[in-house]
């Protein structure tokens, strides 16, 4: 049977995976699988795994447990080993550069940062600044507008909010910038403006937070910001 792969460990990790549960229904028993120098967490695959909320959680919190007590190397849902054979030599191939990563991120955290962006209301503030633009809206609200009235409206407003986007999350971003090690920036899409991981150390991981949480508050409406950490570093690992 194929295993499903967790995380990678140093050897020296506890390893306390008695009271863990993995994915599946019933839960799978964890075991690890080590190399001289480095583990990987495993349990056997369930027959009916797929993408549910169950397996996810269990995914996160079997990655969240481990990390408690050492650093992890969190392994994205769903990886799969033929067998143990197959994660042994992974874990000899790959073991410098495991054990590399690995001690990089030691005493360093996960935190991503969410900014929500209302694009009914930043249209309605360009509108407001731009009397240019208020009045190329209400030509375009008659019978007798024009397609090419039509199209530069519309060109000029998704212009203007994705500027006001990209502004807004090199704003954040370089507010945050100072106390972070990493950071992994995604592109804005219709539900985030901002999405963005840091690598913070640990114990800077309450200044960040503080830092975060003055950045919403500056803000304010423009943009409903939600800060989550410390988590395991998904986005370095």
């Amino acid at each position: 049977m194929s295993l499903y792969v967790y995380a990678i460990t140093a050897a020296s990790h506890p390893l306390h995976l008695d009271e863990l549960k993995g994915v599946g229904d019933p839960p799978t028993d964890l075991r690890a699988i080590c190399g001289d120098s480095v583990c990987a967490v495993v349990s056997e695959t369930p027959d009916d795994l797929k993408v549910k909320r169950r397996d996810m959680n269990a995914h996160h919190e079997v990655q969240a447990r481990l990390f408690e007590e050492g650093t992890t190397l969190p392994l994205h849902f769903g990886l799969l080993a033929e067998d143990e054979d197959a994660v042994r030599a992974v874990l000899a191939e790959g073991e410098q550069v495991f054990s590399q990563r690995i001690e990089e991120l030691t005493d360093r955290v996960e935190f991503n940062v969410k900014a929500a962006w209302d694009e009914d209301a930043a249209l309605r503030d360009i509108l407001d600044q731009s009397e240019e633009l208020r009045k190329l809206n209400e030509a375009t609200r008659n019978d007798d507008a024009t397609y090419e009235q039509r199209l530069a409206l519309g060109e000029t407003l998704s212009q203007e909010v994705q500027r006001r986007q990209e502004t807004l999350a090199a704003e954040i971003v370089e507010e945050l910038r100072p106390l972070v090690q990493a950071e992994r920036v995604a592109p804005p899409s219709d539900q985030y403006a901002v999405n963005a991981s840091f690598l913070i150390d640990r114990e800077r991981a309450d200044a960040f937070g503080e830092a975060a949480g003055r950045l919403s508050e500056r803000l304010g409406e423009q943009a409903g910001i939600r800060v989550l950490g410390p988590l395991p570093p998904y986005s370095f690992a």
